[in-house]
């Protein structure tokens, strides 16, 4: 097992190289400009989109634009954000959440062109289902000689999908929080190549079957369920990370000041990643985690959006550029400044969820921990729901839909794997997962991006005319 580990972790380092960084960020650069920075003049008008302001429940597609929003935030607002950002502080410093930054700002311009994409070159599936995503955007808008491309998408999306980052991190945050301080210590079980504690495995039969319950109902029964879940997990951890941050509001602008100085130097920068510590590391390593969190560019949220009830490919494209906004630049701020406030960053090992919670608990005495799980819970479970209806798209193309629920059978067992396996193993199998991921997904947008150009043109023309 821990040459097993050493093999996903040298090959996820490898393959988040430069030739990937400048797949993505320069891939996102080009969107920005482009675009001529379109997108983000009419921010609000995608707000009011999101809103129903232009809903029509006769349109195609299977939810509205809300509900497909909530899905795929319910994916990306989740783990990345209590966890990756934690991993990125941990590993890079305070300099690596610019890089996140950075990569949210043009992975907003990103998720514009990938996700009006979705809308604009839409499949059906063997059933006759309309689809969206990154598959059926190769197939429809490259046609079928690029069909290896799309093949490679849904294969990797089958790993990336899984739910084993998010039932590590949970199985770690139920541990740490609430089974420990309680004095409640679990048998260390050998079973050949595995070494876990028995109550891992028990938690992570829990977290099995509370997730069978919701996503054998489909991408509906998903889309209300995180409609409903991400407000207000959203709202909730904005609520208790701002208490920490006015409880210390004289050293909010000496932190953010850090991230921006501490970005060009990598002088905190322990990766060992290909390129060392040096800056390159340090850009690697925000982009990596912000891909992580938002996954501008990777190629999931494509499925979500590309469900979407329109007409209008552009309208969906607004909606998704919220997405890493939400995401990164405000909920992974959060994170961050917390961590960085409470100084827990220097005083402990720790890292992933654990770090987070010593920052809680740093603000909180006595109850900031559980305050977190209650957030961790809402996070974890609403991410593990969106990522089996991804993983059942990629399955669904490559098998035909009549067979895509045998994934549903392969994602709930692989929560047992997540619970009792090593952080380190699992993301760097999800990254190297997205890494690939991504390949299709950035190169099927840049080569089709005067579609989307042209699409845009047309839809802002006439929103300017009509009003």
């Amino acid at each position: 097992m821990k040459y097993l580990e050493s093999v996903l972790v040298n090959f996820a380092n490898w393959i988040w190289g430069m030739p990937l960084l400048m797949l993505l960020m320069g891939g996102g650069l080009f969107f920005v400009v482009y675009s001529r920075f379109i997108p983000f003049k009419y921010f609000f008008h995608a707000i009011d989109v999101l809103r129903g302001k232009y809903d029509d429940p006769n349109d195609p597609g299977q939810i509205n634009h809300y509900e497909a929003l909530s899905t795929a935030l319910a994916a990306t607002v989740g783990m990345g954000n209590i966890s990756g950002v934690a991993v990125a502080i941990a590993v890079g410093g305070p300099g690596a959440i610019f890089w996140m930054w950075i990569s949210a700002f043009v992975g907003m311009a990103t998720k514009f062109f990938t996700c009006t994409l979705s809308i604009l070159y839409r499949g059906k599936d063997s059933a006759g289902e309309i689809q969206g995503g990154p598959m059926y955007v190769i197939m429809e808008g490259l046609g079928k000689g690029w069909k290896p491309l799309a093949v490679m998408f849904a294969v990797f999306g089958l790993i990336g999908c899984l739910p084993i980052f998010q039932a590590n991190q949970l199985t770690q945050a139920i541990q740490d929080i609430v089974l420990i301080p309680n004095g409640i210590k679990g048998k260390t079980i050998d079973y050949g190549p595995l070494h876990f504690v028995d109550t891992d495995l028990y938690i992570g039969l829990a977290i099995l079957v509370f997730v069978c319950l919701v996503i054998f109902g489909g991408i509906k029964r998903i889309g209300k369920v995180a409609g409903k879940m991400v407000p207000v997990m959203v709202v909730f951890y904005f609520i208790s990370v701002v208490i920490i941050l006015l409880i210390n509001i004289g050293d909010v602008p000496r932190y953010l000041g850090m991230i921006i100085t501490n970005a060009f130097t990598a002088d905190n920068y322990n990766g060992d990643a290909l390129l060392g510590g040096t800056l390159g590391g340090l850009i690697v390593l925000g982009a990596r985690r912000a891909a992580f969190s938002n996954e501008a560019g990777i190629g999931t949220a494509p499925m979500a959006h590309g469900a979407a009830k329109t007409m209008e490919p552009v309208r969906e494209g607004l909606v998704a550029m919220l997405g890493p906004f939400i995401d990164t630049i405000i909920v992974c701020t959060l994170t961050a400044l917390a961590i960085l406030i409470t100084g827990v960053w220097q005083t402990t090992d720790s890292n992933g969820v654990t770090l987070t919670a010593n920052a809680f608990e740093s603000a909180f005495p006595g109850f900031g921990h559980y305050i977190l799980m209650v957030c961790i819970l809402i996070f974890s479970i609403t991410s593990l729901f969106s990522y089996s209806y991804y993983g059942t798209k990629c399955m669904s193309f490559l098998i035909g839909a009549d067979k895509s629920h045998y994934y549903n059978y392969i994602y709930v067992v692989t929560i047992l794997y997540g619970a009792i396996s090593s952080l380190a193993a699992i993301i760097s199998l999800i990254d190297s997962a997205f890494a690939l991921m991504s390949i299709p997904t950035v190169t099927s947008a840049l080569i089709l991006a005067p579609k989307v150009k042209k699409a845009a043109d047309e839809y802002f023309r006439r929103l300017n005319t009509k009003g």
